[in-house]
């Protein structure tokens, strides 16, 4: 399914993508004066480590580029030297623990203050001109957003790419946590690199499955890993949306004061897409106009790996050559845009870049809202409660259903079955993520909801944020489900667009769990799917699918209402999930329709200052 698990190239692989992969234009060697261990003195006397890369033979000062990352920094050496090669200082860093670095390695928790350190020491370097920019994605786009919120003055540009947000999207998705959390912490223990192990697909499967088959509690997943993990225990400590997890991030009041342009990038299947649209949705909720009208929002038909590294393929999905942007060539032109007067990059044509896949062609809008034209509704429906499989499936129509027949399933968690769809070295291969998640739905009749739309008259362009408003009630205290949507083609072959994960006890509110009254019937929203934008073909359906979610990847709900971390198979729970739609009770969901492109007149290449609109 695609979730972390899929990504044995997951925030690793989008450090060592970026600019510099492709042979054509690689730098050649002697235009890069190279420096390894710079010592960046930090403001409580630690010391990071940096590797310098700087123009060759270039006496006059420069913008200087740096990224932090807890992954090496020669994985950053392909992307130093591309910019040193373009007329920029670039430093990969060590962060605190890291590498090189001195200090203790504390997960997300000292890029702020550290990344502030970083931006006003290099400013005052006599090789640099005073103007500083961050550089990376995943992790080093989440250390861009931390830094940029202690305001350093001479941070005059960022470009996060797919990046992390801290309780948003990772540890946790909708309060939900992975088990990749030990996969990641595992990478990142001690001073070096533990890539072997990380890349190393079978291992965790295995170690997984062996968690997942013994029904042990989710607390103990760092001891069956065999490696206790203090950051892991204080994780699960922090369950849903707090003031821990608020302190990674921006304050409205630090959103408020940035004034640096920033162009954030995404894609229809990052994992990291929540936590990416969430910077960039509060930051356009806080800021003032003249810094929202310097905020550039570009989301691709790419997965993670594929914000850094664009490809024409991924997951047996292929796209238009317009689809694989050059970034090396986009970041650059940023660059010289925003820290050296240049023009703005031709790509940006206005404030929001969008792919559309199917129509395989970029649209435009001034907004993220302007993407949506309107919204399609679509009334959940059955006959006679029938609604359980693919082939016996419920009715997705245009007007309310008066079906006073609910449809059911029921959830076993002591059912291990789900694990034959995921249990295979490929599943963490975004190449195979789709596939296997639409065998698994077809595949397992009778325990899940599915509904479709009638054939499409036309085709059909959809972009934005599906939603789901479903009466449901159930007999315990708590479960968890998943939502998915699919494009099922005349042909009969299915294409995944976007999912939601949802805790019944955090139905109403994120940051406060209320158990569920059994037997009552509630409307459950899923308003947090990801975005995605389709050119749906004329005689194609829509399917959704909801279900539980009974997975490896993620952590188990046993259904008892209580702390779901120290939950085991002992407290398991059998829940009957109901789901309603009659005329007082009409379940339905949202479907955006997308915007025609934006009036590409603005003067695309020529505007020379990033904040003037």
């Amino acid at each position: 399914m695609q979730t972390r698990l899929i990504a044995i190239a997951l925030l690793s692989a989008l450090c060592l993508a970026g600019p510099a992969d492709a042979e054509e234009g690689k730098p050649a060697p002697d235009e890069v004066a190279f420096q390894w261990n710079v010592r960046i003195a930090l403001r409580d006397g630690v010391n990071l480590s940096a590797t310098r890369y700087r123009p060759q033979g270039l006496k006059a000062a420069t913008p200087c580029i740096f990224a932090m990352t807890p992954y090496m920094a020669q994985r950053n050496h392909e992307r130093a030297m591309y910019f040193a090669s373009h007329g920029y200082t670039y430093y990969a860093v060590d962060v605190r623990g890291r590498g090189n670095s001195e200090g203790e390695f504390t997960p997300l928790l000292q890029e702020a203050r550290d990344g502030h350190d970083v931006a006003e020491w290099l400013a005052k370097q006599n090789e640099c001109n005073g103007k500083v920019a961050m550089s990376g994605g995943s992790y080093l786009g989440y250390s861009q957003w931390a830094a940029a919120k202690e305001l350093p003055p001479h941070l005059a540009t960022i470009i996060p790419v797919a990046s992390v947000g801290p309780g948003i999207d990772f540890p946790i998705l909708n309060n939900i946590p992975y088990t990749y959390n030990m996969q990641w912490l595992t990478f990142v223990s001690g001073n070096a690199s533990q890539d072997r192990i990380f890349f190393d697909g079978a291992f965790w499967a295995a170690q997984y499955r062996r968690w997942y088959l013994a029904h042990a509690p989710y607390k103990e997943l760092d001891g069956y890993i065999g490696n206790p993990s203090p950051t892991f225990q204080t994780w699960i400590g922090h369950p849903h949306q707090d003031a821990y997890w608020d302190s990674y991030r921006p304050t409205p009041e630090q959103y408020a004061k940035m004034t640096l342009p920033i162009l954030s990038i995404t894609g229809h299947y990052d994992d990291d897409q929540p936590g990416a649209m969430n910077y960039y949705k509060e930051h356009m909720r806080y800021a003032g106009d003249r810094a929202k009208a310097a905020h550039y929002l570009i989301i691709g038909p790419w997965d993670h790996a594929g914000t850094g590294n664009p490809q024409a393929e991924m997951g047996g999905l292929k796209f238009a050559p317009a689809s694989v942007l050059d970034m090396g060539a986009l970041h650059t032109a940023w660059y010289d845009w925003t820290l050296k007067q240049g023009k703005r990059p031709e790509f940006l044509k206005d404030k929001v870049a969008f792919y559309v896949v199917g129509e395989e062609a970029w649209r435009y809008a001034p907004s993220l809202p302007a993407v949506t034209a309107s919204t399609q509704t679509w009334y959940l429906d059955s006959q006679d409660g029938r609604a359980n499989d693919v082939f016996e499936a419920g009715r997705l129509r245009s007007t309310p259903s008066a079906s006073a027949t609910p449809d059911r399933y029921v959830y076993d968690p002591l059912d291990t079955s789900a694990l034959q769809y995921e249990d295979r070295p490929e599943v963490f291969s975004p190449t195979y993520a789709f596939i296997l998640d639409q065998r698994g739905t077809q595949l397992s009749s009778g325990k899940q909801l599915v509904y479709h739309t009638p054939a499409l008259e036309r085709d059909t362009d959809i972009a934005g944020f599906f939603k789901l408003s479903a009466y449901i009630a159930i007999d315990q205290p708590d479960t968890d489900f998943a939502a998915k949507i699919y494009e099922v083609k005349s042909d009969g072959s299915t294409v995944f667009l976007t999912q939601e994960f949802k805790r019944a006890r955090y139905r109403a509110n994120p940051r406060e769990p209320v158990p569920v009254v059994p037997g009552a019937v509630e409307r459950y929203d899923f308003d947090r799917f990801n975005f995605t934008a389709r050119r749906l073909s004329q005689g194609s359906r829509l399917r959704l699918v909801i279900a539980p979610l009974n997975s490896m990847t993620m952590q188990k709900n046993y259904n008892s209402g209580g702390v779901v971390a120290e939950e085991s198979g002992k407290d398991a729970r059998k829940v009957t999930v109901t789901l309603y739609h009659d005329t007082q009770r009409p379940s339905a969901l949202y479907v955006p329709i997308a915007a025609k492109s934006s009036v590409a007149d603005k003067g695309a290449g020529t505007e020379r200052d990033p904040q003037s609109r």
